[in-house]
């Protein structure tokens, strides 16, 4: 766990990153929802859940905020990222934050508990290659309890029909170009922003230094997931949401 800083306005830095986020992502929120309502549907409203690759704790905030019962483990290595979550979060008792490498086999190990109920996660594991991705899911296919479920919000595209996605992507780009221009920050501009501040200066560096700029991972289709899911001890595996560009894969197991 990173060491949270007082006086700090963590809220305003988490309202932050949220906003950069829904620049790229305006269904945000509509993802969310539907990752929340599989939880309540099969594992019911007072759920164990493990945030993976957590960020800031967005996942973690609408879980608790909508589930008073919930509790929430949030993994992540980026110290900037777990500095705000911290922060945000200081003095709630049904959220604490790990700092661990998914990369890492051992990775588990520095959780708190040995099952979850559900393992949530988005816009976060295309950071990783399709052949840690797969080690990962092997992971997780023993660490969610049984009757628990997996979920995963991520980019998906379906590499079959380029004539939807690219139009999909040229009305993306217009409207991402019309917030910019009403002011909207994007993913360069926020971690500026927070190289800035005195307060995530240090952490922002480190984080840099540990992932440079951006993700070289894979984005695989939702079909394999839900094949690898599958595969990797999940009874159940499907898309429970979708849009043309992302996806969100539930494993049941």
């Amino acid at each position: 766990m990173t060491e949270t800083v007082a006086g700090a306005d963590w809220q305003a830095w988490q309202h932050s990153w949220d906003r950069q986020q829904e620049w790229y992502l305006p269904d945000r929120e509509e993802r969310f929802r539907v990752m929340l309502d599989m939880v309540e549907a099969l594992v019911g409203p007072e759920p164990r859940v493990l945030d993976l690759a957590c960020g800031t704790g967005s996942i973690s905030d609408r879980l608790l905020k909508r589930f008073p019962g919930a509790e929430s483990v949030g993994v992540d290595l980026d110290p900037a990222l777990l500095a705000i979550a911290e922060g945000y979060f200081a003095g709630e008792r049904r959220v604490r934050f790990v700092r661990a490498d998914l990369k890492d086999p051992q990775w588990t190990a520095a959780l708190p508990h040995t099952s979850y109920d559900a393992v949530l996660t988005a816009t976060a594991l295309h950071w990783l290659h399709s052949g840690e991705l797969r080690g990962l899911y092997g992971q997780l296919g023993t660490l969610v309890s049984d009757g628990g479920v997996f979920l995963n919000a991520d980019r998906m595209p379906d590499e079959a029909t380029p004539r939807i996605n690219a139009a999909d992507r040229a009305l993306r780009h217009a409207r991402q170009d019309a917030a910019k221009a009403a002011g909207a920050v994007d993913w360069a501009e926020w971690w500026q922003l927070a190289a800035a501040d005195p307060l995530l200066a240090g952490p922002t560096a480190e984080r840099f230094e540990i992932f440079g700029e951006h993700a070289d991972g894979d984005t695989p289709s939702a079909a394999w997931h839900a094949q690898v899911l599958r595969e990797s001890g999940f009874e159940e595996a499907r898309t429970v949401w979708s849009s043309p560009t992302d996806a969100l894969v539930l494993g049941l197991k």
